[in-house]
């Protein structure tokens, strides 16, 4: 027993000893099995993505090899303006986000002229994690269009489709970024809801295709596929209505066509005015006057030296027609116009003291602003 005591210290030291060295090496097993786990999941991350063709024929559908066409050529578009911090100094907010397609490898960029409107810088997030700084190339207002430029080349490109040529009925395939860069690559599906739909905006009306695939904030700029993996539309619009879902608006892309050709040509699209100011019934009642016409749209102002002012069109007359279009509102006038090109003589047919008149006269750019 005396024995037992006397051996008693080393023991507990010997004990103390093998508890704390099962503890180390419990420790640096753990240390060095953790190490382990990393590296398998870095070789599972080094895997390829599948493609369509890894696909089985039930999964591998029109609507998956139209989204693996189009989708790395979809990006983003950040608008980033200047304002002033609580301390009076210049900072770059986010205006907000939208869509784009890139439609040329060397940078170009179609996208609607809202999401880059008033913008003093834009970023372009590409599909493969990149940024990249763009440049305003050109915008036009009145289609909501606007093409973007960024300095690489090589970059994947979506194939232009034939707009005029689709059907209500078949698959819609809307791709773009809703709600932000967080949902970037969104793909969603629907069908071709309607076809010319046409949507007054301000003093002109637009043919846009319509679809029930969904459209949300931040697709704007996005493309709009048929199951050919065709860009068919440029997302536009979405009707927001209380009750009312499942309501999208493309610009179809052979009116985007010319204009996006225009835009980088030019930087602008030229367009052939008349030069008058015109009430309708309407637009008179807004404006807080009476209108006691039954057709035509009454002249408010004539523009010194356009078109109309050469013709002799005075403020009072009512005009009826142009060429053999009636024009019975403000947007029925601005739409024969538009759909005139600059130098085109037109008839002017309108009505000044019960007298109607119908003169000709050589539509002219219209002056920039």
């Amino acid at each position: 027993m005396n024995q037992w005591k006397k051996f008693r210290p080393y023991i507990l030291t010997l004990v103390i000893g093998i508890m704390f060295g099962a503890t180390l090496l419990a420790g640096c097993s753990n240390k060095f099995f953790a190490s382990e786990a990393p590296k398998e999941k870095a070789e599972a991350s080094n895997l390829a993505a599948p493609t369509p063709a890894d696909l089985s024929d039930a999964r591998n559908t029109p609507i998956v090899r139209a989204a693996h066409s189009v989708a790395p050529a979809v990006v983003g578009i950040t608008n980033k303006a200047v304002a002033r911090d609580w301390f009076n100094r210049k900072v770059i907010v986010d205006q907000g986000t939208g869509s784009g397609v890139i439609f040329d490898a060397n940078g170009y960029i179609v996208t609607n002229n809202h999401v880059v409107e008033n913008a003093q810088e834009i970023v372009v997030s590409l599909s493969d994690g990149r940024t990249l700084n763009g440049k305003v190339v050109g915008t036009d207002p009145a289609t909501d269009l606007a093409v973007v430029k960024v300095e690489e080349t090589g970059l994947p490109t979506a194939t232009f489709g034939d707009s005029d040529g689709i059907m209500v009925g078949e698959p819609a395939i809307a791709i773009g970024n809703p709600l932000g860069l967080e949902f970037q690559g969104s793909v969603t599906t629907g069908v071709i809801s309607a076809l010319n739909r046409s949507i007054e905006i301000g003093e002109r009306r637009f043919k846009l295709i319509q679809t029930d695939a969904a459209i949300n904030p931040g697709n704007s700029g996005g493309a709009l596929v048929n199951a050919d993996g065709q860009v068919i539309g440029i997302n536009s619009a979405k009707i927001a209505v209380s009750g009312v879902e499942g309501i999208g608006l493309a610009i179809p892309i052979n009116t985007a066509r010319p204009i996006i050709q225009a835009l980088i040509d030019q930087g602008k699209v030229v367009r052939p005015y008349l030069g008058v100011g015109v009430f309708d019934k309407a637009t008179a009642a807004q404006n807080g006057y009476q209108l006691n016409i039954n057709a035509g749209v009454y002249v408010m102002n004539v523009t010194l030296g356009s078109p109309a002012d050469k013709l002799g069109i005075k403020k009072g007359d009512i005009i009826l027609k142009i060429n053999d279009t009636e024009t019975n509102s403000v947007v029925d006038l601005r739409t024969a116009i538009a759909e005139c090109a600059v130098g085109d003589t037109i008839k002017v047919t309108f009505v000044r003291k019960g007298n109607q008149h119908t003169e000709s006269v050589q539509l002219e750019e219209m002056p920039t602003e």
